[in-house]
């Protein structure tokens, strides 16, 4: 079956779900295959469950009309959701980076949401899989499209660009994330600016941060440029307040004060990207100050939250060295005298993790610290002076056994770690 055919089909059903456990009726169910699983083995039981179609790309010993066979299901549903991304003329938004992808991703939308009917990428699903799916989400209503990009290698944002065709990109930064895969930090900026590279070919339009020189460079051919940052461009910001919730004055095309629920300095790139796209598009400014004050952080992303009488700031969702810098440096500013440090190893630095760890150890040694605690990973490799348990389970028993009460307690980690459980 063609991929017109296909989406034919598609249009005719356009509930799409990759998980035999959550087919419901009148679904396309798409047998991807992993290390770990073949859903190709589950195709039967979809089509029981409802599902109107199952797409799969090995031989099944039965005879069934519902069961379509193409030569790569992954494939497919890239191609699929390049049909559909076609369909549209409306602008779409890519947005990647080493950090902040996901909360500029939602206070874009959210601030776009206010005057435009916004479809975006749910969650962090911002891989091979989770990019067609959110595409395939969005519905002929449509006036705008976000899309977040995660990447690990070279060439994966130039894949996703594909079917994408972002007409709009922003990379929030380029930090030691995933050094492993790009193969150290100039590789990371190649890989990012694979959406930049883009958007230079096809008349694209990028948002950047002027204070990043990087920037200045990745994003050299592309024919539009719009600039915000703290010292110039279309908008400028400082912050006002850190001392919980980051507080952010915004001049230039537009002035407004906004009170926001984010912790951290480190927002700062990300409200001002929000705030310049919505007014790149046209939304009112009271409207971009209300969709950034409403937003809430949630998924251990920046979280500032009371536990047991204490101060908590939660940013346990992934960490590498450039974020960890930005989170303690930041921790260490902000007001209080019994703070503590609960931090989980970095992964995927490859043959730069050791000395990574090292450097955090160096960094956290420059402040006063009530208590530290190192868990897992490289941190067990390595002297240090601080306290060091394998795993957030047993950071959480000595958490317990400590409890601290009036104290001031930021929580970091990569996703593996599970960080949040330390107080869960």
């Amino acid at each position: 079956m063609n991929i017109s055919a296909l989406y034919n089909l598609y249009l005719q059903h356009p509930q799409i779900t990759t998980d035999s456990r959550n087919v419901n009726a009148g679904d396309l169910y798409f047998a991807l295959k992993g290390d770990r699983f073949n859903g190709n083995q589950f195709a039967l039981e979809s089509l029981e469950k409802g599902a109107a179609y199952a797409i799969i790309d090995e031989d099944i010993d039965a005879e069934n009309v519902k069961l379509i066979k193409v030569p790569d299901v992954l494939t497919t549903l890239q191609q699929l959701a390049a049909h559909h991304r076609n369909q549209f003329t409306i602008p779409f938004i890519a947005i990647t980076g080493s950090n902040g992808k996901t909360t500029t991703k939602e206070l874009v939308s959210a601030v776009l949401a206010t005057h435009f009917i916004t479809y975006t990428t749910k969650g962090n699903l911002n891989n091979h899989i989770g990019i067609p799916l959110t595409i395939l989400r969005i519905k002929p209503d449509a006036q705008m499209a976000v899309i977040e990009m995660g990447a690990n290698h070279q060439h994966e944002i130039e894949g996703y660009c594909i079917y994408t065709q972002p007409t709009h990109g922003v990379i929030t930064n380029c930090g030691k994330a995933h050094l492993e895969g790009f193969g150290g930090e100039e590789g990371v900026k190649k890989g990012k600016g694979e959406l930049f590279q883009f958007l230079s070919t096809h008349d694209g339009t990028a948002f950047a941060f002027e204070d990043y020189d990087y920037l200045h460079s990745l994003s050299q051919q592309v024919p539009n440029v719009i600039w915000y940052g703290t010292k110039s461009g279309i908008l400028k910001g400082k912050v006002l307040q850190a001392n919980s919730f980051l507080q952010v004055e915004i001049s230039g095309a537009i002035a407004i004060t906004v009170k926001t629920q984010l912790v951290g300095t480190y927002n700062l790139p990300n409200i001002l990207c929000a705030a310049t796209i919505g007014h790149h598009f046209g939304v009112p400014a009271d409207k971009i100050k209300m969709a950034i004050e409403n937003y809430v952080p949630s998924n251990s992303r920046s979280q500032l939250i009371q536990w047991r009488n204490n101060e908590v700031i939660l940013d346990a969702y992934n960490a590498n060295p450039s974020s960890m810098q930005l989170a303690i440096e930041n921790f260490a500013q902000m007001p209080g005298e019994n703070k503590v440090l609960i931090l989980g190893a970095m992964m995927e630095l490859g043959e730069s993790s050791i000395d990574e760890h090292k450097a955090l150890i160096q960094l956290i040694q420059q402040y006063p610290w009530n208590q530290v605690v190192l868990v897992g990973g490289d941190f067990g490799k390595i002297q240090h002076p601080y306290l060091f348990f394998p795993n957030s389970t047993d950071a959480k028993l000595w958490l317990e056994e400590k409890q601290p009460a009036m104290h001031q307690i930021l929580l970091k980690g990569s996703r593996s770690m599970q960080m949040e459980k330390v107080i869960s």
